[in-house]
């Protein structure tokens, strides 16, 4: 079952905000961000109970409104008792420095940057400029840089022997050698070098496997992040929206108070009003929040003020256990690594048992005669000395070659494990948040089919009653909480939706 797709207006968006119940609008999941827009609906009444004036705003919401959730169900002409259509461009965006009591400190603020973005655009971002990306890459392209090394023979040794003194130096029947120079170079049993090429080509796809498993956690923090922006900026137009009904009931209490009515529903009705803004300044802290986490993923922690989109699509939850758990043996960096790894060891393997063959040393010799009359030898000739050299280690020691040997195969064995826990830890995560992810689905199925429409039911037909005296405000405020409480609970499923994709994206490794 697709739940329905939420929109919501950003800071840089239209100014009305619409729930639909269509669920052929979800898609796909994108992601959270963090607050940092202060959006106030402040009504005359407002501020007066607050007493505190408001300033312009830098941003305006669109009067071209279409009906919201709670105005659908109450819009009173409390002159007349009859009902008319409210003028919904009192409502005003406030910038964090607007609010009363904070001054002018945030004048002296970094110029902010509002991004209002899908969840794409700010994974995008993260993902080209993280420093843990940046770094993880840089290890991948060291390790490749590695195998040309280690696959070359040893650099050849050059020696140059040669006597000061001439009376010193050997004599041959030949002449006196004045020089001698010699050339060697080590070869290493046959199959050594291939081997240690293998071995850091296994270490280079480890490396590969962490920067995917970074990247794979980025995108996580950032969607989550970016969850958390749009259920705080959702529920902020909720409690905006309830607001409104609020000071409608206020009004409606007015009235009956001024016609001999009791002044405690007028009172009550006031201290909704506070418990809203008590609200609503906690959801713009949690805003905040999220905001700067998202900011310092995006590595503009001062400057960018992210907004998420009006829709949060929401795909399909995964259904099949099975099919997620064969992904993520194809495309989850951890496995792959761990894999690599037991690759690599079984490579460090081999070569530990190639340590008992000895390695080769081939040289070329070549001794400068000299056969001036100094010489010792009557028959001197002059003539140069040429000679090849061939040396061969002795691998004797096989105390210390077995040892390596067993070094080699305990490692393979212990990464074989490791991969084992793994693989049994993933599975049982992709199981926990399967089963979580359906249990959303449904939740969502409920509060969009049945709470929610049935508390609005009971909200219009209450509001009808008080108006006509047929009960007490009382089980109208309760009546109002529950669907205020019900259309936040409706977006919090929504975001947790979102986020627990994004965990089983993380875990399969792959978007399933």
């Amino acid at each position: 079952m697709l739940p329905p797709a939420v929109t919501h207006a950003g800071p840089e968006t239209s100014g009305t905000i619409a729930l639909e119940h269509s669920s052929e609008e979800a898609s796909d999941l994108r992601s959270v961000g963090y607050e940092d827009v202060q959006m106030v609906n402040r009504s005359d009444r407002d501020a007066a109970v607050l007493d505190a004036p408001e300033t312009p705003t830098q941003l305006d919401l669109n009067e071209e409104a279409t009906a919201k959730p709670f105005n659908r169900l109450l819009a009173i002409d409390f002159d007349n008792g009859n009902q008319r259509d409210r003028d919904e461009s009192d409502g005003e965006l406030v910038q964090p420095g607007d609010r009363p009591g904070l001054g002018t400190a945030d004048s002296l603020a970094p110029a902010r940057s509002y991004t209002s973005q899908p969840v794409g655009y700010f994974v995008q971002q993260a993902l080209a400029t993280h420093p843990s990306i940046q770094a993880a890459r840089q290890r991948v392209y060291a390790e490749q840089d590695r195998i040309p090394q280690v696959t070359a023979l040893p650099d050849p040794q050059f020696n140059n022997t040669f006597w000061p003194l001439e009376n010193n130096a050997t004599q041959t029947a030949a002449g006196r050698v004045a020089n001698q120079m010699s050339l060697q170079q080590g070869v290493p049993f046959p199959d050594k070098l291939r081997t240690r090429g293998a071995i850091v080509s296994r270490e280079a796809q480890m490396a590969q496997a962490e920067l995917e498993r970074i990247e794979r956690q980025v995108t996580e923090s950032v969607r989550l992040a970016y969850y958390e922006v749009w259920y705080a900026t959702r529920a902020m137009q909720v409690i905006e929206q309830t607001r409104e009904l609020v000071d409608d009931l206020n009004r409606v209490a007015e009235a009956r108070y001024r016609a001999g009515g009791t002044q405690q529903d007028v009172l009550r009705a006031q201290l909704e009003i506070d418990r809203l803004d008590d609200q609503l300044i906690q959801l713009r802290r949690q805003k905040e929040v999220s905001q700067a986490d998202l900011a310092a993923l995006m590595q503009q922690p001062i400057a960018l003020m992210a907004e998420a989109t009006e829709e949060l699509d929401i795909a399909d939850a995964p259904i099949q256990l099975a099919a997620l758990i064969a992904q993520a043996e194809h495309c989850n960096p951890s496995l792959r690594g761990l894999a690599a790894e037991i690759q690599r060891d079984r490579q460090q393997q081999k070569l530990a048992c190639l340590q008992q063959y000895p390695d080769f040393m081939v040289g070329l010799n070549w001794g400068i005669v000299s056969d001036n009359h100094d010489v010792l030898s009557p028959v001197a000739n002059g003539n140069d000395q040429l000679s090849l050299t061939f040396g061969t280690t002795l691998p004797i020691w096989r105390e210390k070659i077995d040892a390596g040997i067993r070094e080699a195969s305990r490692r393979t064995s212990s990464t074989q494990q490791r991969l084992e826990a793994e693989r049994n830890e993933i599975y049982g995560r992709l199981r926990r948040l399967l089963s979580q992810a359906d249990a959303l689905v449904e939740q969502d199925e409920l509060y969009r089919t049945r709470l929610v429409p049935r508390t609005e039911d009971t909200l219009r037909l209450a509001v009808a009653d008080y108006r006509g005296e047929r009960t007490d405000f009382y089980t109208l405020i309760e009546t109002y909480r529950e669907l205020l409480m019900f259309e936040t609970q409706l977006a919090r499923i929504h975001a947790t939706l979102a986020g627990t994709i994004a965990q089983i994206d993380r875990t399969v490794g792959c978007p399933y």
